[in-house]
């Protein structure tokens, strides 16, 4: 252990004091297990981050381009693409807002009076259903968007 604290005190005359320093070399307990879960959860992020970058050009490899004249397809194709997910990304934004305000609210609601847990449970419920079409219409819509396009037979017979 004197060694290690001669070592330690050898360094830090050397290396100048920073914020944070000791706790970069001694991790107590918690620390040391976030810093591991932490160091895995970055080291998880690389490994698939380099695999789709290595994976990518095989994956987008595309043709040749088609004849002239075709550019509008591929153009109404990209548009169709771009705002169905747009849709259901949007959607599903207000979906998650409004559950988690009723939840909220029914958080609340019970702690301030827990004896009509049963009546706001149900409300909230139905609330959260309500909320939650949102996101199904918006699947919906996306859906018709990529697949059932009603624009697609008027702008290419």
């Amino acid at each position: 252990m004197r060694a290690h604290l001669r070592t330690y005190r050898a360094f830090s005359k050397i290396i100048p004091r920073t914020v944070g320093y000791d706790k970069i070399t001694k991790f107590p307990g918690k620390e040391k297990e976030m810093f591991r879960k932490s160091v895995k959860w970055v080291l998880a992020l690389l490994t698939s981050t380099a695999a789709l970058v290595l994976t990518s050009s095989s994956v987008f490899a595309a043709e040749a381009l088609p004849a002239e004249g075709t550019y509008i397809k591929v153009i109404f194709a990209v548009g169709g693409m771009l705002g169905a997910g747009l849709a259901i990304g949007l959607g599903a934004i207000g979906a998650g807002a409004g559950i988690g305000s009723a939840a909220s609210g029914a958080c609340s609601a019970v702690g301030r009076n827990p004896g009509v847990q049963g009546k706001i449970m149900m409300t909230m419920l139905v609330g959260m259903a309500m909320a939650e079409s949102i996101a199904i219409y918006a699947l919906v819509v996306s859906l018709v968007l990529l697949y059932a396009n009603p624009y697609k037979a008027f702008l290419f017979g």
